[in-house]
């Protein structure tokens, strides 16, 4: 009887081990090029959280596909056709920024395969998308609630700098106006940069002149490091800040001490791990890299990962990619790393945003703020 019992234990998990099947993720990132810091650190919660969760409650292994975008939309549309034609991949990440996001939903919608953006956050990104969603908050949350503290603060003058050439600067420059002129605010002027520009002496001696009490910048890291930098080589004592685009090292490194008291929004602060799942996260991070401050877009890469592998995981099929769609839509209080996470019917997350203050080279908590 002992012997049946342990042939018919060994025959049950030979049929388990030949069920089990392989299912791809495909991963979009900008792993070189101007925002590669971006991506670089959001692979990196990808990566750590795979190597955490490698296979579905049934046995199912989850193999990542990541391909470099460089930061390109012809790159990201090329990659992203590719990941879902050849290497046939049941999901999609990606893509930091968001006109390279677009990108990927679009080749989502297309081919009906559910996405998942870890950072891209303008208003209207999902308002025509299937099959996407996204674990960051949008720039009407990020830029208003940013404005209203920052008025609280005391910082009652402003001069916004806009990066006219990314929407993404453009949305969350709008929304930080808006409500910062709502609270009171005066602004006294609205500055106009674009991508790849490297002299700042124009606008930084406006602001020198005009002497706010805050300069707020909702561009990317090289700018904004740039920026900082002639500012504080001429004498600016405004206070500087800006979004999540620049919630990374490389920031801190490119300005260097202008770095100080630079105030940013971001999604996570791992020394205020809000759940289970981010205390166990951060450790496993300073188990691996040696360091236990975990970025804002490692956080959410790795989120973008576990809400595709818990929608995976409540689907008969984990590769049945009409029900892994239906079910990232369906996630309520989703315990992720950055927080808990509730997606809308379009795809929307609804969570926090943290605000944060560089000092010393280092990310400290700041603030908190909470949807209302």
């Amino acid at each position: 009887m002992k012997k049946l019992s342990l042939i018919a234990l060994a025959a049950a998990v030979a049929i388990s081990s030949a069920a089990a099947k392989e299912i791809k993720i495909g991963v979009v990132l900008p792993i070189t090029g101007a925002v590669a810091a971006d991506g670089q650190t959001a692979w990196a919660g990808i990566k750590l959280a795979n190597k955490l969760e490698p296979t579905l409650k049934n046995g199912d292994t989850i193999t990542l596909v990541l391909v470099d975008n460089k930061g390109d939309k012809v790159e990201t549309a090329t990659a992203t056709t590719r990941l879902v034609s050849e290497d046939k991949v049941s999901g999609l990440i990606g893509a930091m920024v968001t006109g390279n996001t677009q990108q990927v939903l679009q080749i989502a919608d297309e081919k009906k395969v559910p996405m998942i953006a870890p950072a891209a956050t303008a208003d209207k990104l999902l308002d025509r998308a299937k099959y996407g969603a996204r674990v960051t908050f949008m720039d009407s949350f990020q830029g208003t609630s940013f404005a209203s503290w920052a008025v609280s603060q005391n910082m009652k003058t402003a001069v916004l700098v806009v990066d006219q050439s990314t929407s993404y600067s453009i949305g969350l420059a709008r929304a930080f106006k808006k409500e910062f002129e709502k609270q009171g605010g005066k602004l006294l002027k609205e500055l106009k940069i674009s991508s790849g520009d490297k002299d700042f002496k124009a606008i930084v001696s406006q602001i020198n002149s005009l002497n706010p009490d805050l300069v707020y910048m909702p561009f990317y890291h090289p700018e904004a490091a740039l920026l900082v930098r002639q500012a504080r080589q001429i004498g600016v004592k405004s206070q500087f800040a800006s979004g999540d685009g620049v919630s990374n090292d490389t920031f801190i490194e490119l300005a260097s001490d202008a770095s100080n008291g630079y105030l940013y929004t971001d999604a996570f602060d791992s020394s205020n791990p809000p759940t289970a799942k981010s205390k166990a996260f951060v450790e496993a991070y300073a188990k691996e890299n040696g360091d236990s401050n975990v970025p804002g877009f490692t956080a959410l890469g790795a989120d973008s990962y576990y809400l595709m592998i818990d929608a995976m995981n409540r689907c008969a099929d984990g590769a049945d990619r009409e029900c892994v769609n239906k079910e990232i839509k369906n996630s309520k209080n989703f315990e992720g790393v950055s927080g808990i996470i509730n997606i809308d019917k379009k795809g929307n997350a609804e969570r926090s945003i943290v605000i944060k203050e560089i000092a010393g080279g280092k990310a400290m908590y700041k603030d908190t703020v909470n949807p209302k």
